[in-house]
């Protein structure tokens, strides 16, 4: 029976992903109109408005271009707590993550909503677009969600 090598070698790796994302002209037009502080969906072939904006329609396949205006506000169809947020998360504090029907949407947005406390959140509760102070036309640019009349 062999014995076990005395040194062992090694080598360090990195999991990276080294490419960079082209948004293309609807996700474009989506982060563009975040930095205006402005929300927009698309319109699909059965009427409904999907936000964030899809390219394609998700009942034809066919390209989608009817952009419309929604929000800021909107209504939470479900949520999850967040009691210690991890690094990288949108804020530093417990939070929901939440999906909001925007008005004006049919689809929901997955977003971050700061209700302070878990007993002030609820299904079907109204909440609206918190704007950072600077925006560059990242999904980052609307900081997060907060009940409405906070």
């Amino acid at each position: 029976m062999a014995s076990p090598p005395e040194q062992l070698l090694s080598a360090s790796y990195a999991l990276e992903y080294t490419y960079t994302r082209s948004v293309g002209p609807v996700i474009g037009r989506f982060l563009t109109g975040l930095r205006e502080r402005r929300i927009e969906g698309i319109v699909g072939s059965d009427g409904k408005v999907i936000v964030p904006p899809t390219e394609y329609d998700p009942v034809t396949g066919e390209t989608l271009e009817d952009f419309v205006e929604v929000g800021p506000a909107g209504v939470v169809t479900t949520w999850a707590w967040v009691s210690e947020p991890r690094r990288g998360q949108p804020l530093d504090r417990p939070f929901a993550w939440a999906l909001i029907r925007l008005d004006g949407a049919d689809t929901a947005l997955l977003h971050a909503l700061d209700a302070g406390d878990e007993s002030r959140v609820s299904t079907g509760m109204r909440v609206t677009a918190r704007w950072r102070e600077e925006t560059t036309g990242h999904i980052r640019d609307l900081a997060c969600f907060e009940p409405e009349g906070a």
